[in-house]
């Protein structure tokens, strides 16, 4: 082993031993401030069910010395996490928006897998950085570091990029399913069996998200309400503006054909707004092949022939 790399190895070592010295100091009895709820928990049963006499059941000690071991480093993963992408509320949403049925934990975790890959890739750098570029342990640390933050980051990009690419769908659906439950209706079926009848005959994100509020109904919550949730599970706007809508109709007895023909077209001069404004965006990158591949091949072909010429003339 190399210098710089027995000098790396001290420093994760050292580094390692300050955060278990730290995180010893920082959760000792005295030191630490235990809340309500830490001081009431062992005089409360876990379940309604079980007896207050009962006895509890025993619980080995390999188990209890891991839970206190490693569940103030899972506490303080989680806050960072947090602290880095949002709150617990806020992603419980996002995930909802991206279609996703798993829980925030579950996501949790699988940031902790990419800081893992991360951790591992930023000591490969390191590593190489090291031996080859005689880089300090300083800076091989920083890479480390970065390499986890980046895994974490990463995941959380790829879920926004999974809640663009859902909603860049819903629209696209929106206005044929729109004017599939205006036919529906305009047939003599209720707005609840022409929902159930898009879901059930369509495919996408859009008529799931229509079988999850039709479900929401039969299991006895009111119309608006499961609108409403509609509106909040989908990244799409014009899909709360359908859900109000539709609601008010429902209430007020308007012909609900003609509101749902007129989200549909409402909805199909949205996507013709979206798509000029990204022509107007893209307009820029469309002309970087004729600047930088075309007109430098006009500019060749139309100087070669003179240039040609001059040397046939000399």
């Amino acid at each position: 082993m190399t210098a710089s790399g027995t000098t790396l190895t001290g420093a994760l070592l050292g580094l390692v031993l300050g955060l278990g010295l730290a995180l010893i100091a920082g959760h000792l009895p005295w030191l630490r401030s235990r809340d309500l709820d830490a001081r009431i928990d062992p005089y409360l049963r876990r379940s309604r069910s079980s007896s207050l006499f009962s006895p509890s059941a025993a619980t080995s000690r390999a188990r209890v010395v891991a839970e206190n071991l490693l569940g103030p480093v899972a506490h303080h993963v989680l806050g960072v996490l947090e602290r880095l992408t949002g709150g617990a509320d806020q992603l419980e949403r996002r995930l909802r928006l991206a279609g996703r049925r798993s829980s925030a934990d579950s996501f949790r975790i699988e940031q902790v897998v990419f800081a893992a890959f991360g951790l591992i890739l930023g000591m490969v750098v390191a590593l190489l950085a090291m031996s080859t570029r005689g880089a300090s342990p300083v800076l091989g640390l920083l890479i480390v570091a970065l390499g986890v933050i980046l895994g974490v980051l990463l995941r959380d990009y790829l879920l926004g990029v999974e809640i663009t690419r859902r909603a860049a769908r819903m629209a696209r659906e929106f206005p044929t399913v729109a004017d599939l439950l205006a036919l529906a209706v305009a047939a003599g079926e209720s707005p609840i069996a022409a929902m159930e009848r898009v879901a059930r005959t369509s495919t996408g994100a859009l008529p799931d998200e229509f079988a999850a509020t039709v479900a929401d109904i039969r299991s006895g919550t009111s119309v608006a309400q499961a609108l409403a949730s509609l509106g909040m599970r989908t990244p799409l706007q014009s899909l709360s503006r359908f859900g109000e809508g539709v609601s008010v109709a429902i209430e007020r007895g308007t012909p609900l054909a003609d509101v749902l023909r007129a989200q549909a077209q409402d909805a199909r001069e949205a996507s013709k707004r979206d798509l000029m404004e990204t022509a107007g965006r893209r307009e820029i990158y469309m002309l970087m092949p004729v600047v930088f591949f075309v007109m430098p091949l006009v500019i060749v072909f139309a100087i070669f022939p003179g240039l040609a010429v001059l040397q046939i003339s000399v």
